[in-house]
């Protein structure tokens, strides 16, 4: 197999995991955009920097903040696991010709293991810096091992724990010498780190890694397996004994050749079906239709398919309040419980998000800051979030605080995609004037509470009456005034605020929704086919 048409199979691999992650999982790119917040400061770089493995974070938060580009995050990955194929087939050829094939399973155990959203791009990062410096070094030869005393540790600090495969092909290329001295170099490392961070981090994640993972003290079994494969793929080549195909009939050569493939094939399969969770990736679809605010989407799938979890129920409620379909259509989807519309406060990092939206939309904009300041404060590994310092600088704005709005808005502006943004927000800075004219946060401050009180999760039914008595223009607040009434199985307070309905609400008749609950309630569930009485007989059995 010459060496242009390998170039072309890497090539189109390429395109392929573009394709995978562009059309197949774009939620998964919003997902890890929305959890970084990549700076252009020098205090941001040197704080990256100052552990192990900072070279990979920092240059996999560059890349990810691309993201924010479906489609150009989607061609950064297929470029990376181009790169990390062909530099592990650069490694391997000088022992192994046939080997090309096997080269591709480091890229797709790779794949297997960002299936797992907690997975971070500074794995593959640190890998492809691995494999390019044992590439680089390869051209020095045997007097390469001189330069080691150096590129040891500078790799481990660079890589972090991903440098242990240069220290182990480097080993296979030059021998025990080398590699006991690489070994020991590569101990010392460790040990220099941990005392050069002052021991805040604990030895095992000198070891293990501190930023492949999202979440502090854990190293899941496959991080391991993508670590090591890249050895077992340069030992398979070193000292496979059927290495010389030339040796062989025609017929075996094919089977040889499907064998390969055959298990590349496997592993593929698996790194899809195990490694992508479809009830995980089904919640960050529709987180990440909320955000891009396409509603109609969000009700078209969940008319085939709904997840039967509150976080879900808060993202289709949302989007059929912002429709106008919620009096209409809210029982005809599943409704997780009284949380249905607006979900009790949850300490990650995704649950709370579409409440938190709907918090602002209804013009419950304290709500919405603490809840978006929470959710980015349950970032595992304290980074922040473009999303969340956006929306709260919003609030900030909304509300008048224009000191705090600065502070928020001066990070954004140290980013590529948020700046722009950033900049013109500035502009309505004190002043009141400018931003009562703007379409969105002249209305919500026209909508947001007129006085001050404790936010009471199990009342939040008196604070959305409350907030539409204070503004009846807000149709929204009306609708999830009523349907938390419906939730929560309060029938007489129903009945009686139907009169807002029919003096506030606009329809020119009764919403097919409210008539179906009326009914429901005056024949006490006895109404065959009603999306309202199913509701609370399922409540009433999961109360027992």
């Amino acid at each position: 197999m010459k060496n242009n048409l390998r170039a072309i199979i890497t090539a189109l691999f390429g395109i392929a995991v573009f394709l995978f992650w562009l059309l197949g999982y774009p939620e998964a790119l919003n997902y890890q955009e929305q959890n970084q917040l990549w700076l252009t400061t020098g205090d941001y770089f040197f704080q990256r920097m100052a552990v192990p493995g900072g070279m990979a974070d920092y240059v996999s938060e560059f890349l990810v903040q691309f993201y924010y580009v479906p489609w150009l995050g989607a061609l950064l990955i297929g470029v990376v696991y181009a790169a990390m194929q062909w530099l592990m087939w650069m490694t391997v050829r000088q022992w192994d010709k046939t080997a090309f094939p096997i080269t591709f399973l480091l890229p797709l155990l790779m794949l297997w293991h960002q299936g797992d959203i907690d997975t971070l791009m500074s794995l593959p990062m640190a890998i492809v810096l691995a494999l390019g410096a044992i590439v680089a070094m390869s051209k020095y030869g045997r007097h390469g091992y001189l330069f080691d005393i150096v590129a040891v540790p500078v790799i481990y600090w660079a890589a972090g724990p991903a440098a242990v495969i240069y220290v182990a092909i480097r080993g296979l290329q030059y021998g025990w010498k080398l590699f006991i001295e690489d070994v020991t170099l590569f101990a010392i490392s460790i040990m220099a780190a941990y005392w050069v961070v002052d021991y805040q981090w604990p030895l095992s994640m000198m070891v293990g890694g501190i930023n492949y993972y999202r979440i502090p003290l854990m190293a899941p079994v496959m991080q391991y397996v993508v670590l090591l494969s890249p050895i077992v793929i340069a030992l398979a080549a070193r000292f496979y004994p059927w290495k010389n195909e030339d040796t062989f009939s025609r017929t075996r050569r094919y089977l040889h050749l499907a064998l390969k493939v055959s298990t590349l094939a496997i592993v593929g399969i698996f790194a899809i079906n195990k490694g992508f969770d479809p009830f995980v990736y089904e919640i960050l679809w529709q987180d990440s239709m909320v955000r891009q605010e396409r509603w109609h989407d969000i009700i078209k799938r969940a008319e085939r398919h709904q997840a039967d979890i509150a976080m879900s129920s808060n993202c289709v409620n949302l989007a059929l309040g912002m429709t106008g379909q919620l009096a209409d259509r809210m029982f005809t989807f599943k409704q997780s419980g009284t949380d249905a519309l607006l979900l009790q406060m949850v300490r990650d990092n995704m649950s709370d998000l579409p409440t938190a939206e709907a918090f602002w939309r209804l013009g419950m904009v304290n709500s919405a800051k603490r809840y978006m300041t929470d959710i980015q404060q349950s970032i595992l590994n304290a980074r922040q979030s473009g999303r969340c310092t956006k929306r709260i600088a919003e609030c900030y704005i909304v509300n008048g605080d224009y000191k705090a709005a600065e502070k928020r808005l001066n990070i954004l502006k140290n980013t590529i995609f948020y700046k722009s943004w950033a900049e013109d927000a500035e502009t309505y800075l004190y002043n009141d004037a400018k931003v009562n004219s703007h379409e969105t946060w002249g209305k919500l401050r026209r909508y947001r509470y007129k006085d001050s009180f404790l936010y009471s999760y199990p009342e939040k039914h008196k604070m959305l009456g409350l907030l539409f008595q204070q503004n009846t223009d807000n149709r929204l607040a009306l609708s999830y005034f009523m349907g938390q009434l419906l939730l929560d199985g309060d029938f007489n307070s129903f009945m009686g605020y139907m009169q807002w309905v029919q003096q506030y609400g606009g329809y020119s008749q009764m919403p097919y929704g409210y008539a179906d609950a009326y009914q429901a309630i005056q024949q006490q569930g006895n109404v065959p086919g009603s999306a309202y009485a199913a509701y609370v007989k399922k409540m009433m059995r999961e109360a027992k």
